[in-house]
């Protein structure tokens, strides 16, 4: 895909079912049950911004750059003379398109409606004499539409290792010092989805990667700041450089657990920070090696974990490293039963229930999305299916041990879906001893419409507990904390120091398959950065009760939906419901896709975002949610 995509490796596919039959629920609800609903959002709140994302960036700064996604003629006249030219900004695209999607003078809405204003800062140069310079043209283009639009605003100083297409991007992919690095070197040159992946380094800020986009944000940022204060304060949040990571190879397919494990970063630069992240956390060698049950002679002798113990030669047993070693396993899969359901009411989601040895750990509810089964199996498409709970294997025995998963298809009644043996291993990889096994619960025949799979663990498979992990997966999870940190601080020295300023993250432990680990993301989600939580919410992480959950665990009462989109059809009542949710949870702002509409025509463009919402567009049921949307905001 392009700058902005579904970051759910598996889900790209097209669910037009689940579309239609939500076309019928959708007309069932009337305009009176949604202003009913909406009236209930208490009044002492700032009211939640609906801040959209025109376009898959500001397409008027892609027709500036002299490249345009499709071809100048495509495009009206009277829309190129907008964008272009001494005078030319995004405001009357933005405002053409937020128009079809709550018309002026429309009844009121609970809601503030206005747009997210993407920066794609590498695209903000121009090629000089002597290398690179600021297009200052394009930056006051940015500034031009926060000018001449009416509308609050959030502005999304966007860099990521997602291509927008520039030559700067090939010049700094070039040199190795601006690239992430497994244990084999600097990553290449990646795709997602045909599009190109640069795999920037978060191990530093001395490369010239950082350097181009302190570069560009100054420029935006000085551009802004001439702006007189009342077109500035319209700037309600500013989101910093979007998803920032760790990496790893292959990136459209590598998200899960399968195959060699290759992470970032082992730079030298990297590794020279882990020493010095060790000596900060132990104080002494001696009291490291007391820990680990080490025998190391310094610091500088302590190299990151980066071997597999099952496949090479190991000098420490604190160099091993998998998806594992820290110390947790995934007990993971997906599970259906089928059940009447009541008009008006959710399927209620099956409980799992999960025993080591034949001794109960914890039931969970089959109610995450899982858009690979859905599309696989027509009878599950509207039903969140999966299931996962994370073993704490550090304190289990070495040994052969089972693991059961029964489902219970009716209350009281378990069925089951399958065991897994594996073992827990030691560091002297002693054979592992069979674990005596107590007696499961009377499980009864699995009845039609119940159905289940273990994805983790895997049959036979082994895990090595290595306690210096979890110390190299938090200095990996410390390195995308400071990097946001670092320009957030930039943006705190300007004149929008007074706006909040948020994080643009995705949340790996919402999706069952992925290792979180490889991302390193968690740090940078917890209070304490010096940025607020802003987060993408996709499948049942926008609308289920995981995300408040964990919202709560982590003491933080307000933050921004950087990107929105539930992955499937929804009625102006249950959208609106979503939304209110969200705004008693805390959220400031929230962001959705929309493709660029001219005076109520759909814009021309090479790559339509799937995720948009847009009458058009019957991916993910993103037109039943266009008209939804349109319900809601202007529900008279």
């Amino acid at each position: 895909m392009s700058l902005y995509r579904n970051r759910r490796a598996a889900a790209l596919f097209a669910f037009n079912c689940l579309v239609a039959c939500a076309l019928l629920a959708a007309g069932a609800v009337g305009v009176q049950a949604v202003r009913a609903h909406t009236a209930t959002l208490t009044a002492t709140k700032a009211p939640l911004l609906l801040a959209p994302l025109v376009g898959v960036n500001d397409s008027c700064i892609e027709q500036s750059e002299g490249s345009p996604p499709s071809p100048a003629s495509d495009k009206p006249e009277d829309l190129a003379a907008s964008c272009s030219g001494a005078q030319g900004s995004a405001a009357t695209l933005i405002e053409s398109t937020l128009t079809q999607l709550a018309p002026a003078g429309a009844a009121a809405s609970p809601y503030t409606l206005g747009y997210t204003l993407a920066v794609p800062l590498l695209t903000l140069f121009k090629r000089a004499p002597d290398g690179w310079e600021v297009d200052h043209e394009r930056v006051a283009h940015v500034a031009r539409t926060v000018a001449l639009s009416s509308r609050p605003a959030v502005l999304y100083l966007f860099s990521t290792h997602f291509s927008v297409g520039s030559k700067l991007e090939e010049d700094l992919a070039s040199n190795p010092a601006n690239l992430a690095q497994t244990r084999d070197g600097p990553l290449p040159t990646g795709r997602y989805y045909g599009a190109p992946i640069y795999n920037w380094s978060v191990a530093r800020t001395d490369n010239t990667l950082t350097a181009r986009r302190e570069q560009a944000l100054a420029a935006v940022l000085a551009a802004v700041c001439t702006l007189p204060q009342p077109e500035r304060a319209r700037i309600r949040a500013v989101t910093v450089l979007g998803e920032t990571h760790q990496l790893f190879p292959d990136f459209e397919a590598g998200m899960g657990y399968g195959g060699a494990y290759r992470i970032t970063d082992y730079s030298p630069a990297s590794v020279r920070g882990f020493q010095a992240y060790l000596r900060q956390q132990f104080g002494s060698v001696s009291q490291l090696n007391r820990t680990l049950g080490s025998r190391y002679a310094e610091f500088g002798d302590v190299a990151p974990p980066s071997r597999d113990i099952r496949t090479e030669a190991l000098t420490r047993y604190t160099e091993h490293i998998d998806a594992f070693a820290q110390g947790s396993l995934p007990i993971a899969g997906w599970a259906f039963v089928a059940q009447p359901k009541r008009p008006g009411q959710a399927r209620p989601a099956p409980w799992v229930h999960i025993y080591l040895d034949g001794v109960f750990i914890k039931k969970v509810r089959a109610d995450r999305g899982r858009q690979d089964v859905a599309q696989a199996l027509p009878e599950v498409r509207h039903a969140d299916t999966g299931w996962r709970m994370d073993l704490d294997f550090r304190q289990v025995a070495p040994g052969l041990h089972r693991v059961d998963v029964l489902l219970e298809q009716r209350p009281g009644e378990l069925t089951s879906i399958g065991s897994r043996q594996i073992a827990i291993m030691d560091a002297r990889q002693q054979t592992p001893q069979p674990t005596p096994q107590k007696p499961l619960p009377t499980t009864a025949t699995k009845r039609s419409g119940v159905l289940g799979h273990i994805d983790q663990p895997l049959e036979q498979a082994s895990y090595y507990f290595n306690p210096l992990v979890p110390y190299w997966h938090r200095f990996r999870g410390q390195q995308v904390a400071d990097y946001l940190a670092h320009f957030s601080q930039q943006v705190a020295r300007s004149c929008l120091a007074d706006v909040p300023r948020y994080t643009h993250q995705i949340v790996p432990f919402s999706n069952p398959g992925w290792d979180e680990n490889k991302f390193a993301i968690g740090r940078s989600l917890q209070p304490g950065t010096g940025l607020r939580l802003g987060v993408s919410l996709y499948g049942d992480a926008a609308y289920g009760a995981r995300f408040p959950a964990w919202l709560r665990t982590t003491g933080q009462t307000t933050y921004g939906v950087t990107e929105f989109h539930p992955l499937r059809a929804m009625d102006a009542q249950q959208l609106s419901d979503v939304l209110a949710s969200h705004a008693a949870h805390g959220a400031q702002f929230l962001s959705f896709f929309l493709e660029p509409r001219w005076q109520g025509t759909l814009v021309p463009r090479a790559v339509h975002n799937p995720f948009s919402f847009d009458p058009d567009n019957q991916q993910f049921g993103s037109d039943v949610l266009y008209r939804a949307m349109q319900q809601v905001l202007h529900p008279g």
